[in-house]
């Protein structure tokens, strides 16, 4: 009897997790950035999660806390599918639909969940270009890619104990 596979965390949570840190980061600076917004300010609203209004005037602090925080998300969005994956190995079987999938779900968790929780200010339901971009964005530049990674990862895994 085979041992079934399992991803590796590394490929999937590190990998995976700085991938798609850095698409969603060029997705919101050419995103925003069409509507007025600098990588700064972009920058300064993720660290308004916490600080809420006041990151906007912190300078480069906040945008370096904003940074960190942008990776933080990614790296733990990166981690809820690979626990996720444990049990319902589907998703890294069928990559494209199990990442796809796992997208949109982080979308609406993330904006509907998370960041109402923060003291970020926000918009729900957001306009609707915001809302495509932010479904469309997510399926393939956030859980589209760390299912690939975790995909990958399975043909270099050795097998593992149930």
């Amino acid at each position: 009897m085979a041992l079934p596979l399992r991803p590796r965390v590394r490929d999937t949570i590190l990998y995976g997790g700085l991938t798609v840190a850095l698409l969603d980061a060029c997705d919101a600076t050419i995103f925003f950035g069409a509507r007025g917004a600098s990588p700064d300010r972009i920058a300064q609203y993720v660290a308004s999660s916490l600080l809420g209004p006041a990151s906007f005037d912190g300078g480069a602090a906040t945008i370096a806390l904003g940074t960190a925080l942008h990776v933080c998300v990614a790296l733990a969005i990166a981690t809820v599918f690979w626990l996720i994956s444990q049990p319902v190995s589907t998703l890294v079987r069928h990559p494209v639909a199990g990442g796809l999938g796992f997208g949109v779900v982080a979308y609406f968790v993330m904006s509907w969940v998370i960041v109402p929780l923060s003291r970020a200010r926000t918009s729900n339901p957001p306009p609707w270009p915001v809302l495509v971009n932010g479904i469309v964005g997510h399926a393939v530049l956030i859980g589209l890619p760390i299912a690939l990674f975790a995909a990958r990862s399975l043909r270099r895994a050795e097998p593992t104990a149930p």
